[in-house]
Formats: C-alpha cells, sequence, structure tokens
C-alpha cells in the first residue's frame, strides 16, 4: 500500500480512540515526509537531533510547519541544537538533562515541552529512568521554569507478540495516573506516550493517546 493508504488505515483505528499519530520519519527521506505530510500528517518524530536539522529547512522551504518530536535519546551536549526546533522532547530521563534544556529553554524565552521517559521493563539497552526513580524527577523537573512536563513515554521491548509486552503498558499507565494525582504545577499532564508499530493497539487499550508509528507508515527503513 501507499504511504496515503497506510496513514488512512491506521488513522481510521485511532479517531475512535482520540489517539494523536506521530510519524517517525527516521531514515526516511524528506520526499516520503512531504507524502505523508500531504496524507494528513501533522507530527513527525526523529530520533536523532542531526537529523532533525537536516530535514527541518526542507519541510520548511515546502511551507510546511508539522510539530516536530525528538523521540530518540537526547545527549546533553546536543540540547542546545535540539531545543530551537522540537515542539515537544520524548525522552528526558535524568536531572542533568531536563535542567539543561530549561538553561537553553531560558536564553532562548522558550518554555519546552518534555515527557518522562521511564524504562519500565527495565531492559539494559534502553534508556529511560527506573520506574522507582520516575515521580520524585517528575517534582524536579517540575520546578524548572523553562520546562513544562506533559506526560510519560516509554519503548516497550519488542516482541513477535503484542500481547507479551501489555503488562509494561499497564504498568506505565498506573504510573501516569500517580503522576496526574499528584497535580504538580508548571505541568501539564496530558500524554501517554506509547505503542509503535508492532504493538500499538495494544498500547492504545492500556491507555495510550498517542502512539509513534513509523514502519507502519513508511515501510521499511532504506
Amino acid at each position: 500500500m501507499s504511504i496515503a493508504q497506510n496513514i488512512a488505515e491506521i488513522t481510521a483505528k485511532l479517531v475512535a480512540n482520540k489517539v494523536k499519530l506521530v510519524a517517525v520519519t527516521k531514515n526516511h527521506s524528506v520526499s516520503s515526509m512531504l507524502e505523508a505530510l500531504a496524507a494528513g500528517i501533522t507530527a513527525v518524530g526523529e530520533n536523532r537531533v542531526q537529523e532533525m536539522l537536516s530535514k527541518y529547512p526542507e519541510i520548511k522551504a515546502a511551507g510546511l510547519t508539522p510539530e516536530w518530536h525528538l523521540i530518540g535519546h537526547l545527549q546533553t551536549n546536543k540540547v542546545r541544537q535540539a531545543v530551537p526546533l522540537a515542539d515537544l522532547i520524548h525522552s528526558v530521563d535524568s536531572e542533568q538533562l531536563a535542567v539543561e534544556i530549561d538553561k537553553v529553554a531560558a536564553k532562548l524565552g522558550k518554555r519546552q515541552d518534555v515527557l518522562l521517559q521511564v524504562n519500565v521493563a527495565d531492559e539494559e539497552s534502553k534508556f529511560g529512568a527506573e520506574i522507582g526513580q520516575a515521580l520524585p524527577l517528575a517534582k524536579c523537573i517540575s520546578q524548572l521554569e523553562h520546562v513544562r512536563l506533559c506526560g510519560l513515554m516509554t519503548i516497550a521491548p519488542y516482541s513477535e507478540n503484542p500481547e507479551t509486552v501489555r503488562p509494561v503498558f499497564k504498568e506505565l499507565y498506573q504510573l501516569y495516573a500517580e503522576l496526574n494525582g499528584l497535580h504538580l504545577a508548571n505541568t501539564d499532564i496530558k500524554w501517554l506516550s506509547m505503542g509503535m508499530t508492532n504493538d500499538y493497539m495494544v498500547a492504545i487499550e492500556e491507555g495510550a493517546n498517542l502512539v509513534r508509528i513509523g514502519t507502519g507508515i513508511f515501510g521499511s527503513r532504506q
């Protein structure tokens, strides 16, 4: 199927659940991105700052203004490049990173929206705060003047059978409910970012309201 057909099929599943779709454009061409944007995509997600920097001017030159989501790990030395472009950073996982984002955003006169990434499954290969550190870290982030915490994100372990990762999504939803219950000042807790091409329907069943889909839209990466 074409990119537009893939988007139509996925969107039909998301609309009923009021779920936001972020098209993951890592390693996909600008022409593929333009095709997706023409088909109704309003938010794109990049894993690497460098790739976002290279694509941003071309998309802007085409007269398009999608939301730019940074969904990959962000090193503190790349914050200066990321903050001017990113509408939402999904991958804040330490106080040090949050403080650096706050400093850069302050210089730009910007309030940077972020999600707290949680490594629910405690995988060594994945970034993210440990689940027991998440709420204390959320409290720290809420005290930063130029960072706005907007929710949580996780990347579930890959599995051919998405049912096996349902407990991961269930646990993050419980944490999201706890975070909402804290009513932290200076936050806008509204996004639960979990679910990708292979497991997004299970994630939605467990409360996700933002999903990150690449292969399901664009096919396998080049």
